[in-house]
C-alpha cells in the first residue's frame, strides 16, 4: 500500500513540475496541436505574413549596438494568436504589421541596461518589463507596396510626439495611429501612451519574466 501511495505522490511532483515549468517552455515541436498558451514559440512558425525589422539584431537604434544575436520573434503563444488574428484584420483593408521588437529575455534586458541606464528609455531589470514576459510587441505598418506608413515619428522616438495623446500631427498621422490601435485593441492589446508603436497582451501582464533563449540556427 505504501507503494502505491508513494507512487501517486511522485506522478503528482512529476505533474507539478511540468506545470510550474510551462511559462518557461519553448516550442520546438512540428505539431501545432495543444500547445500550452505560456509556451514561447516563434511566430514565423505560425504566420508568413509579417514583415520583419528587428532593430535590436542591428546598431539601427538608439542603442547604437547590435543586442540580439539573431532577428526572431519569440512570443508566448497566445501573444502569437492575438497577433495574428490582428495582423489578418489588417491584411483585409491592405496592410501588415511591421515588427520592430517582440519577447527580450532578462538577459538581454540587463545588457541594454548597460548600456543605457535610464528608466525612462530601457526598463529596469529589477523589475522586468512585459517585453520580458513575452506580450509586448513593437510595431508599425506597412501598406500593399510594403510602404510604412507614416506614424509622425520613427520608432524608438523618445519625445513627446510619440504620444497617442499628442494631437499636433497631421490628419494622416493621426488616422494611422488611430487605425494601428483600434484593430490592435480588438484583438487583446493594451497601448502605450507615450509610445506608438507598443502594445501589451492584456492577458500577458501577470506572465512571469523570463530568460528563455532562442536557436538562432
Amino acid at each position: 500500500m505504501s507503494k502505491y501511495i508513494n507512487s501517486i505522490f511522485f506522478l503528482i511532483a512529476v505533474f507539478s513540475g511540468l506545470v510550474t515549468n510551462a511559462q518557461n517552455e519553448v516550442y520546438t515541436s512540428e505539431a501545432k496541436q495543444g500547445i500550452a498558451d505560456t509556451v514561447f514559440v516563434n511566430l514565423k512558425d505560425f504566420s508568413q505574413d509579417f514583415i520583419y525589422d528587428m532593430k535590436y539584431a542591428t546598431d539601427d537604434n538608439f542603442l547604437k549596438a547590435k543586442v540580439y544575436d539573431c532577428a526572431e520573434c519569440f512570443l508566448r503563444y497566445k501573444t502569437v494568436q492575438a497577433l495574428v488574428a490582428a495582423n489578418n484584420d489588417f491584411k483585409k483593408k491592405g496592410y501588415k504589421i511591421k515588427l520592430y521588437d517582440c519577447y527580450r529575455p532578462l538577459s538581454i534586458q540587463k545588457k541594454m541596461w548597460e548600456i543605457v541606464s535610464n528608466p525612462e528609455y530601457v526598463a529596469d531589470p529589477k523589475k522586468g518589463s512585459i517585453h520580458n514576459r513575452g506580450g509586448a510587441v513593437d510595431i508599425s505598418l506597412v501598406d500593399k507596396n510594403g510602404k510604412e506608413v507614416d506614424m509622425g515619428t520613427p520608432f524608438d522616438f523618445f519625445g513627446i510626439q510619440a504620444s497617442h495623446n499628442y494631437t499636433k500631427l497631421s490628419n494622416e498621422v493621426k488616422s494611422n495611429r488611430k487605425f494601428l490601435k483600434k484593430v490592435m485593441i480588438k484583438n487583446g492589446f493594451n497601448s502605450f501612451d507615450s509610445e506608438w508603436w507598443h502594445y501589451n497582451l492584456k492577458t500577458g501582464l501577470k506572465d512571469k519574466v523570463s530568460n528563455q533563449k532562442w536557436n538562432c540556427e
